[in-house]
């Protein structure tokens, strides 16, 4: 599992940026973390990077939002106020599968699944201990605070497509 901390929600949106930069169609991601962890705020900056011109928000509530306009599509899905058995009538699956045209997939609260698929690039997104209250979410990058809304992004990558992708992202974005 590779480690990366982010100092802000300014770092978290370059990041996934710069794994636009480098992904390719057919790519899945899961998201996970706690409420204010940064999973959206990396969604955004991972739309910017493809291109999507409309404001991306959390699709709790409607759980899908579809940018189809993008270099690549992008297929953003928010399970949180799911169960995991609901999860299995969304058919899922039918976005890395093939059933709709081939994008980028990202799932928030993808622990919720219930149908994974055989490749995958998990991100678990975290606020760093002693940094922010994940309840705060008040002015994250307000450069007058003191003290950092560090994070911490730790990516799993499963299958061969993904840890090529990984390998690109930490190059990419890391030079590693």
């Amino acid at each position: 599992m590779q480690q990366v901390t982010l100092a802000d929600a300014a770092a978290t949106q370059a990041l996934a940026a710069a794994l636009g930069q480098v992904i390719s169609a057919g790519t899945v991601l899961l998201l996970n973390g706690d409420l204010g962890s940064g999973k959206t705020t990396f969604v955004q900056g991972l739309g910017a990077a493809l291109g999507v011109k409309e404001p991306i928000v959390s699709p709790t509530f409607t759980i899908a939002n579809e940018y189809p306009e993008a270099r690549l599509p992008l297929y953003h899905f928010d399970l949180y106020r799911l169960q995991s058995e609901e999860t299995a009538a969304l058919n899922l699956e039918g976005y890395w599968e093939g059933e709709y045209p081939l994008g980028v997939v990202a799932i928030e609260w993808a622990e919720r699944l219930k149908y994974w698929p055989q490749d995958y690039l998990e991100i678990n997104l975290s606020i760093s201990p002693g940094s922010i209250d994940p309840i705060d979410l008040t002015d994250l990058t307000d450069p007058a605070d003191p003290a950092p809304s560090g994070r911490l992004a730790e990516f799993k990558a499963v299958g061969t497509r993904s840890q090529s992708l990984l390998q690109a992202l930490l190059a990419e974005a890391l030079g590693r």
